[in-house]
């Protein structure tokens, strides 16, 4: 690069900085750039002709400007006509002027196209930089149209100067990944692959940097270039740090070049010729060599260095994966760093071993390091780390160790972080299904899971436990006995009570011998945990119930009083109320003999592969793609025990027809066998989403009792207006406003005078997607992932005083049903107070002033809560008011003040709160807009004696 004269020092850009650095205020910057603005324009647009110098510190004063943020739209062309300068500095200012404001769509790009030409063909090396980089840093499509055959042949000609290779290498890389299609190498390929013999180191480290990004889109192009980087490497790695002086940093020989030669050689299988792999080989074990030398100096740069080509080695020998020698001392070099005191090298460690544990020449070697992984597990402080331990775990499990591996990532669940509790629950389930010789141990395993993290078993976990069960007959006594000891525990998960209604319902008659769990027993445990659960586990009790009736008659009586009460057969839920008159009418007027035929024992179900080694493998999250390589090397060793993937709801559709041909008076005869009562909302192992969801056809609460024998099915009602957490957020901003089973809905809201903000996150619970997602606000995605969670904004303005909150009407589709849900927007006329400060003179003259029935109103209410003088304070505060302290002569009331904003007017508001703990009542004064706000508040206040006083201001 050409020196810079001292006349190039433009003084007049100089003092315009300064003048902008010594503003005092944003008004000020802004009122000296318009007059620079207003200067340069007129220089511009002037009839004397500009000199280069000028422009170009024109120039570079709109480019300070631009870069301070504000919008520059003169200058362009000045900036262009530098272009055609012969001094460097005036070019220079003008390819940085256009790389930072000129767009690919501007009408200049034809002037810059030609100036570029000129450039490239001007055989000036620092010109020709210039040219490369600005194509480079702009890369529209334009420019790659224009140039891709051109630069090619600057980058192969032999009078071309070393720093030009280097740039047009990178342009011609940014252009490849901009518009691959118009990058065609052609003729230019074997010559661009002959750069990594160049003597320029930098030119090699560009001309990698292509030929790797090339390589892998055209892999059977470019494959020449494995000999050659394989030579360049081993002349690298055989040097030493005094060889290549201007390319060792802290004493490794040209770090960055042998990292990129690494990855180079990862895009290609090994070498076929056996001397090109020999040398490969030996380059591999130098490395490995130099990686147990002492270091040459104790700075961090040097063992980086060092590392980062070690771990690239690595990375090659595992992609090879066909040198047992070498995979084993790669998996020894890694087991030291797993003690090592950087926590990164501990981590890359562990996440090398993960891939080396599916080799089947490492995994042996890999094992020996199992105590090492399991103290990481439960000492690291960083979460990745014990992350990356707990893959790594799971990686090197095989029958020896699968008992030690699984009871310690069970003993770790207890105190695992939240974010990788799900992960850790699959893998758990995995490993015990996938080693179990003994399925009592695996029995044991999958309850004791659901019992420490019953939150983050999956339904497919439970399915599977059940499905196993199901398909092992010398299993289902154990498991039967066993369920029925885990809901014996006074707090019992959920998932617990689903398996144990499910196998109790199925062999519950293989442990009815013992007077301990007689059938009433267990029938009285089940009923114990029905009123705990929701909605679908009550169904799944309901079904396990009549499967009762047919293993163990002398329980009919019994189970027909529970089914015949009004809690049952007139439930709110529809699906509860149908299955419960059902299964009673069922259990009333069928013989023994149809009762047999229609509630026998499941049959086996298919062999398929398990859905939770599916979900495992569709898992986001860090180390989701080495569990999903890691499955597919497993499989090769055999195929997952047990079962089929097919949920406890499957035996349903094959009872329908014998069911409905032996009761065709009952017409919805297809639910006695439905243990779920909807397809899951995490998993659909059939393929079937037609059902709707729990509650998407409840009736409302006027019209209890469903005809369940009529021949219509049973539709959906308009959508009732669901104010639940409506009245939570009067006195906050911030919450769930709204969920149930598929879906939760939070808010968050901010609010300023008589404008305010609102943010409501649309949250998908299940692993289904929500299609055609519609709101009545505003637009949103319409489609909604499983998991995942979408959000809108809305805008408020309050016009003038209200009383009905807005209200928003949701509509989705889930697994064909459509949902349709009304809510009360919390948007309230106290959302718009500003709080007033005053002196207790003011205070009182005001309301005194306030003697107009209009302007002035009383609410005597009964507390809710016990009255708490924190809890008053933050309830008045939450309001929106100003609480003002020593003003009323009652040091027990409490005193407020503030102003509604609407559009409209101002309404000014004072709040007098008197709390009487013995008669429990209260006294109010306000307007007619604080009359709205005191009947939000007395649902959440204490018991006091309230007044409120407003004017317009």
């Amino acid at each position: 690069m050409p020196a810079v004269s001292k006349g190039d020092g433009m003084r007049g850009l100089a003092v315009f900085i300064s003048d902008i650095r010594n503003c005092k205020s944003k008004e000020a910057e802004i009122k000296r750039i318009n007059k620079e603005l207003a200067n340069i324009r007129s220089k511009f647009k002037g009839d004397k002709a500009l000199d280069g110098y000028s422009k170009k510190k024109y120039v570079c004063k709109l480019l300070f400007i631009f870069l301070l943020g504000h919008d520059i739209d003169f200058g362009h062309m000045e900036a262009v006509n530098l272009l055609s300068s012969n001094k460097y500095t005036e070019k220079q200012i003008g390819y940085l002027f256009i790389s930072v404001l000129v767009n690919s769509n501007s009408e200049l790009i034809r002037l810059i196209n030609n100036a570029i030409k000129n450039d490239l063909s001007s055989r000036n090396p620092t010109f020709m930089c210039l040219a490369l980089h600005c194509i480079a840093n702009v890369g529209s499509r334009e420019m790659a149209e224009a140039f891709a055959s051109e630069i090619p042949r600057i980058l192969v000609a032999g009078d071309t100067m070393d720093s030009v290779k280097q740039s047009a290498a990178l342009c011609l890389l940014r252009l490849y990944k901009t518009s691959p299609d118009l990058v065609l190498m052609g003729e230019w390929t074997s010559r661009v692959v002959h750069l990594l013999n160049d003597q320029h180191m930098g030119v090699v480290t560009a001309a990698i940097s292509l030929i790797t990004c090339l390589s892998q889109k055209n892999p059977d192009e470019f494959k020449t270039c494995v000999s050659l980087a394989v030579s360049r490497l081993s002349r690298i790695v055989s040097s030493a740090s005094t060889d290549l002086q201007d390319y060792t940093y802290y004493f490794v020989p040209a770090p960055w070049l042998s990292c990129k030669l690494l990855r180079l050689l990862q895009c290609y299988p090994p070498p076929e010729d056996g001397a090109v792999k020999g040398r490969l080989v030996e380059c591999l074990e130098t490395i490995l060599n130099k990686a147990q030398e002492p270091p040459k100096s104790k700075k961090v740069q040097h063992s980086n260095a060092k590392n980062a080509i070690l771990f690239e080695a690595i990375s090659l020998i595992i992609h090879y994966d066909s040198e047992p020698n070498l995979l084993v001392r790669a998996c020894n070099q890694l087991g030291q760093f797993l003690q090592h005191r950087e926590t990164n090298l501990r981590y890359l460690a562990l996440e090398s071993m993960c891939t080396l544990a599916s080799s089947e020449f490492s995994h042996e070697a890999v094992k020996t390091h199992i105590e090492t992984v399991i103290n990481a597990l439960k000492t690291e402080r960083d979460v990745s780390v014990r992350q990356r331990a707990a893959d790594l775990l799971y990686a090197m499990c095989d029958r020896s160790n699968a008992k030690q591996i699984v009871a310690e990532m069970l003993s770790y669940l207890e105190t695992a972080d939240y974010s990788i509790r799900e992960e850790m629950v699959l893998k758990v389930a995995i490993l015990a299904e996938k080693y179990a010789v003994d399925y009592s141990w695996y029995v044991d395993t999958i309850l004791n899971l659901i019992r420490i993290a019953g939150d983050y078993v999956s339904e497919e976990v439970w399915y599977r436990v059940i499905q196993i069960v199901i398909n092992r007959d010398d299993v289902q006594g154990y498991a039967a006995k066993t369920v029925f000891e885990a809901l014996q525990a006074p707090a019992c998960h959920e998932n617990m009570v689903k398996v144990g209604g499910y196998i109790l319902g199925e062999f519950g008659n293989l442990i009815a011998g013992d007077p301990r769990s007689s059938p009433l027993v267990q029938f009285n445990l089940l009923h114990s945990k029905f009123h705990l659960c929701s909605v679908p586990t009550r169904a799944l009790l309901l079904s396990a119930y009549i499967k009762f009736i047919n293993l163990f008659p002398e329980t009919k009586a019994t189970i027909q009083e529970v089914l015949r009460c009004d809690s049952q057969i007139r439930n709110s839920d529809v699906e509860l109320q149908q299955r419960a008159v059902e299964y009673l009418k069922l259990s009333s007027i069928a013989s023994t003999d149809v009762l047999a035929t229609v509630l026998e024992e499941m049959p086996p179900f298919p062999e398929r592969e398990s859905s939770i080694l599916a979900k495992l493998k569709k898992k986001k999250g860090p180390g989701a793609v080495s569990v999903t390589e890691l499955e597919d090397s497993k499989r090769e060793g055999g195929e997952l025990n047990g079962g089929s993937d097919r949920g406890p709801d499957t035996a349903a559709m094959a009872a329908s027809n014998a069911v409905t041909e032996l009761l065709g008076s009952v017409t919805k005869i297809v639910h006695f066998l439905v243990f779920q009562s909807t397809p899951s909302p995490s998993a659909d192992l059939l393929g079937i989403r037609s059902a709707p969801p729990v509650g998407a056809a409840s009736t409302s609460a006027g019209s209890l009792l469903v005809d369940v024998f009529s021949e219509a099915g049973p539709t959906i009602p308009p959508a009732a207006v669901n104010d639940d957490g409506f009245l939570r957020f009067v006195c906050k901003n911030n919450g769930v406003l709204f969920e149930n089973q598929l879906l939760q809905i939070g808010i968050k809201s901010e609010y300023r005078q008589n404008l305010g903000r609102m943010y409501l996150f649309y949250g998908n619970k299940t692993s289904v997607q929500f299609a055609n997602f519609t709101t009545t606000t505003k637009p949103v995605e319409p489609l909604v992932e499983g998991g995942a969670q979408i959000q809108q904004v809305l805008n408020i303005e309050c016009l003038t005083d209200f009383s009905d909150a807005p209200l928003l009407n949701i509509k989705f589709r889930y697994g064909g049903a459509l949902q349709n849900l009304t809510l009360k927007l919390p948007v309230t006329i106290n959302k718009f107070f500003q709080p007033t400060e005053m002196s207790s003179h003011d205070f009182f003259q005001r309301w005194k002033q306030l003697s107009q029935p209009q302007q002035e109103a009383q609410k005597i209410f009964k507390a809710n809560h016990g009255m708490d003088t924190e809890v008053l304070k933050a309830k008045l505060l939450g309001l929106g008011t100003a609480l003002l302290d020593n003003v009323d002569p009652n040091p027990e009331n409490y005193v407020c003040a503030g102003v509604i904003q609407t559009k409209s007017q101002q309404v000014g508001c004072l709040l007098r709160l008197e709390p009487n703990a013995q008669a429990q009542v209260a006294h109010t004064a306000h307007s007619k807009v604080t009359a709205k706000c005191l009947e939000k508040i007395s649902h959440s206040g204490s018991e006091y004696n309230r007044s409120l006083n407003a004017e317009d201001e």
